[in-house]
């Protein structure tokens, strides 16, 4: 199965842009530089979008312009446009539970109470692969929110920069569904 769709969560406007919240966001915006996509407002998907070709394949790259808790809507109005079913859909996001510089993939499973996940899941089902860029925990349930709308530190941003880096190398394996052998190189502990 190959991946039609990748989307990048994050919340909208310039007070998050540099937000942990917003890696996934960060990573399809470097995904689309690297496959010299341009992103365009496409108000119809609630979303900056932009569509490539890949060994004859077509993939659509997707972030959000609604808040993170809306994104389930954007990633529906793009899956029902283009056809493209759960399974063939990547959904990147920060992860508080991976230490920076930590990137796993992951197919199915729960919201983790992280809310974009939580909506395209009310959306879409929960059958969609994830690529999670881990962005640290501040220790207690209570700063987590604070946390992931703040910005990370200097070392935290250069670890988080470097598993983006790693991720986007191991696209070609992603994009074209071997998962085993992207998780080969993603899941081993970075040099």
């Amino acid at each position: 199965m190959t991946i039609r769709l990748v989307a990048g969560l994050g919340n909208p406007g310039a007070e998050y842009r540099e937000t942990r919240h917003n890696a996934g966001a960060w990573f399809v915006e470097a995904l689309a530089r690297r496959l010299g996509v341009v992103l365009r407002e496409e108000p119809r998907f609630l979303g900056l979008h932009g569509r490539a070709s890949r060994n004859g394949d077509n993939v659509s790259l997707l972030v959000p312009t609604c808040f993170m808790n809306l994104s389930g809507q954007s990633l529906a109005a793009c899956a029902r446009f283009y056809r493209i079913a759960p399974d063939e859909m990547l959904v990147v996001h920060d992860e508080i539970d991976l230490d920076p510089g930590t990137v796993r993939l992951k197919s199915g499973g729960g919201h983790g109470g992280h809310n974009g996940l939580r909506d395209i899941v009310s959306h879409l089902g929960s059958d969609f692969h994830r690529l999670r860029i881990g962005v640290g925990h501040p220790g207690s349930a209570e700063r987590v929110v604070p946390w992931v709308l703040s910005r990370a530190n200097a070392e935290d941003m250069r670890r988080i920069g470097e598993a983006i880096e790693r991720a986007l190398d191991s696209m070609d394996d992603v994009l074209a569904g071997d998962f085993a052998r992207a998780m080969n190189v993603l899941h081993q502990k970075p040099t």
